[in-house]
């Protein structure tokens, strides 16, 4: 259902619910990327809109974008959750994204947010990841949301959390790489 034609200035204006004269001034402005046509009129392509959106966090109506995945980022160390967020955002796929510091709040916010993936920590206070990915895992509303586990710590913890459910694993430091393409490979 992937639209590969480039976005015309209509388009985007109807999205936005904005003019479209105010789309050529985000164009003009350079907040918008654009090219023209033979014809003289800008045409917008689709990563471009995506990342324009996630720029300016302008949130449309999902119907148009059925597609936009919503990724939740469980970690209690807000560099690591920062880190994975930027990573999340430089891919320029218009993310979701939504972050939990432990795993009470990440089981409430799955309820609320439903996401397609978890960028889930194994180590966290209160409730560690073994436990929610268990817990998300086991339910049939939540079994199909993908798990892409982080850890500092070794294979053992590696070898768990996959045996609890996690659908892969990545070792921390995160290599932006590896983590980008396990995203990708996650969500499809």
């Amino acid at each position: 259902m992937e639209n590969k034609k480039p976005y015309t200035t209509g388009e985007i204006a109807g999205f936005c619910h904005v003019t479209i004269n105010a789309v050529k001034k985000w164009i003009a402005s350079g907040k918008l990327d654009a090219f023209r046509t033979p014809g003289g009129h800008y045409r917008v392509n689709r990563e471009d809109f995506m990342s324009f959106l996630g720029r300016y966090k302008l949130d449309i109506k999902e119907s148009i974008f059925p597609e936009r995945k919503k990724i939740l980022i469980i970690d209690d160390e807000t560099n690591v959750v920062e880190y994975i967020k930027g990573a999340l955002e430089s891919m320029h796929q218009g993310y979701q994204i939504e972050t939990a510091g432990d795993g009470y709040e990440a089981l409430i916010k799955v309820g609320d947010f439903k996401p397609e993936l978890l960028v889930l920590d194994i180590r966290m206070p209160k409730l560690d990841g073994f436990e929610v990915c268990r817990r998300i895992k086991g339910d049939a509303q939540t079994k199909d949301i993908k798990i892409l586990a982080v850890t500092a710590y070794g294979k053992d913890d590696i070898d768990r959390i996959i045996q609890s459910g996690a659908d892969n694993c990545q070792p921390k430091p995160i290599k932006l790489k590896d983590f980008q393409k396990n995203v990708q490979k996650l969500l499809g």
